[in-house]
């Protein structure tokens, strides 16, 4: 059995996780595996050799920012009690009042990075009110980003709109999730060459063939990308078995089942 780091979990209040998980199939017109709650994310884990995760939610308005912060360090406490090496990334909304001051605030509750919906969030990776955030974040803390969509209403993340915000902060630290695309792969080549861009598989390897898959992880570069399942969107045994199916390396399914991200968060192995 491998170590395993999932770098690509969210999880939501059991009150409110089932309609969650139904407005999320209904935006992607899939249906999800897990229920949405952390304890079955930890269960899971559990039973497949999980060490770690990294937990992070989606503020749809920014009134929900300071709550969603609170409530992914308080799930980060609890998982790093019970032995997991869980790290924790802030959401933040476009229209959010005062950036700095949350990124202040989020670092404090042991956050470490933000992740960013745009498609969800209905804004642009390019926006301008986005290129304030990243300013504040350049140097400082990994933003992550849902990239790509095939669907003409939903190219918010598109690869063109990351090269362009990589050109004004060279410096900034990105996860583009999903191979670089969900469902727009073809488009992951732009970004293969930046610097200081990493890789998550969630929401990808189900959607391709696992020798379309290995062609995309070596364009990428197996040394920057990370084994994710998208929870609730898939349950972790299924993409375990997905990620084994690829022609890799024993060297290159370490990295990405759990090596790389460790690096990625500066976790000691």
């Amino acid at each position: 059995m491998y170590k395993i780091f999932d770098i690509h979990t969210h999880t939501y209040p059991p009150a409110i996780a089932e309609r969650a998980v139904t407005s999320l199939n209904a935006f992607y017109d899939f249906v999800s595996e897990g229920k949405g709650i952390y304890d079955e994310l930890e269960a899971e884990w559990k039973k497949h050799g999980g060490i770690g995760m990294l937990l992070f939610s989606v503020a749809t308005n920014p009134h929900q920012v300071v709550k969603v912060n609170d409530g992914i360090a308080a799930l980060v406490r609890r998982s790093q009690e019970n032995g997991f090496l869980t790290r924790g990334f802030a959401g933040m909304h476009q229209d959010f009042p005062d950036f700095e001051a949350e990124i202040d605030r989020a670092e404090a509750l042991g956050l470490q990075g933000v992740k960013i919906h745009p498609d969800i969030q209905g804004v642009d990776i390019d926006d301008p009110r986005m290129l304030k955030l990243y300013e504040i974040l350049e140097g400082r803390m990994p933003v992550y980003f849902h990239m790509g969509d095939d669907r003409a209403q939903y190219r918010f993340s598109e690869t063109d709109k990351l090269v362009r915000v990589k050109k004004i902060f060279p410096k900034l630290e990105v996860v583009a999730a999903h191979l670089g695309g969900y469902r727009a792969w073809h488009e992951a080549k732009k970004l293969a060459d930046l610097d200081g861009i990493w890789y998550d598989t969630s929401s990808a390897l189900w959607a391709m063939t696992p020798e379309y898959a290995g062609k995309i992880i070596k364009m990428l570069g197996a040394d920057r990308v990370m084994f994710g399942t998208d929870y609730p969107v898939m349950l972790p045994e299924h993409e375990i078995d997905r990620l084994l199916a690829i022609d890799l390396t024993e060297t290159e399914r370490e990295k990405i089942f759990y090596k790389n991200a460790l690096r990625f968060l500066h976790i000691e192995e």
